[in-house]
């Protein structure tokens, strides 16, 4: 790992009970210190999760998000430098939390670029820049904890994705081919670490298990849509049955459902917060 700062970070009971929520686990959050990531990293927190929140860089952005954090949450909160495009990042940022915590318990792949043009404009470089970071580092992250999940017999992976992998887009065919992949990668994901507990005897009736899914958000207000002209975001908004934008916290607050000991029986699933897009 290229660089990290470190907020009341403790020690945590590797023993918690189950249904005590969040307290005592660790979540890594990939882009997790600004727009969805940081509503994601803020719930996780608010239920007593100690956050590792992954950036790429802007480290004075990174601290600022940290002492916020700190300010507002009880939760443990550290910050790692990273690019999830390079498979050593994935692996450095893994290393880095579990030597920090101690445990990882909530993989977070939130991370994601998009370079748009459309088709015939698009260069080699636009495609695989994409599908890096959206896609492939979405992959090199869950390897790389999926072994100590297997090994504890618990872990939560979730993958955020978007509406747009599952309708497409003008002028996002590598963010929407990027988004999509995620949808085969949490099915194998989730079968394979099914079939390693098993292997391993680590299921039972009371197992919580490793799961994997994966939340798509529709439109949600961030930074960069409320860099839109008005004009378009009229018109987008005129293409959601509910007639407004998603707020980052929906869908921090479907993958903190996701990441409970008590969603134990859902894995493998795509799960929708899009205002009705895709009905």
């Amino acid at each position: 790992m290229t660089e990290s700062t470190t907020v009341n970070v403790a020690e945590e009971d590797a023993s918690q009970p189950v249904g005590s929520g969040l307290t005592g686990r660790v979540a890594l959050v990939t882009g997790g210190i600004r727009g969805i990531g940081a509503a994601i990293s803020e719930e996780l927190g608010s239920q007593g999760a100690t956050i590792a929140a992954g950036f790429s860089g802007n480290v004075e952005r990174a601290e600022q998000f940290a002492k916020d954090f700190a300010d507002r949450f009880s939760a443990p909160v550290s910050t790692h430098r990273g690019n999830v495009a390079s498979p050593d990042d994935c692996r450095r940022v893994v290393n880095e939390v579990l030597e920090q915590h101690g445990r990882l318990d909530i993989l977070i792949n939130n991370a994601g670029i998009t370079i748009d043009k459309t088709i015939l404009k698009l260069t080699d470089d636009d495609w695989h820049k994409v599908l890096n970071v959206n896609l492939s580092g979405a992959f090199f992250l869950s390897q790389a904890v999926l072994g100590h999940m297997v090994e504890r017999g618990s872990g939560r992976i979730i993958n955020v994705s978007s509406i747009i992998g599952e309708i497409g887009n003008i002028g996002q065919a590598n963010y929407a081919a990027s988004k999509s992949g995620l949808f085969g990668l949490t099915k194998t994901f989730a079968r394979e670490a099914a079939f390693l507990l098993e292997r391993s005897g680590k299921l039972s009736d009371d197992s919580i298990g490793v799961t994997v899914n994966t939340v798509t958000p529709g439109y949600t207000y961030t930074e960069m849509v409320a860099a839109v002209p008005e004009k378009v975001l009229d018109r987008l908004k005129g293409q959601i049955p509910l007639r407004r934008f998603g707020r980052p916290e929906e869908v921090a607050r479907i993958v903190a459902f996701l990441a409970a000991d008590e969603s134990s029986y859902i894995t493998g699933q795509i799960w929708g917060v899009n205002g009705g897009m895709d009905m």
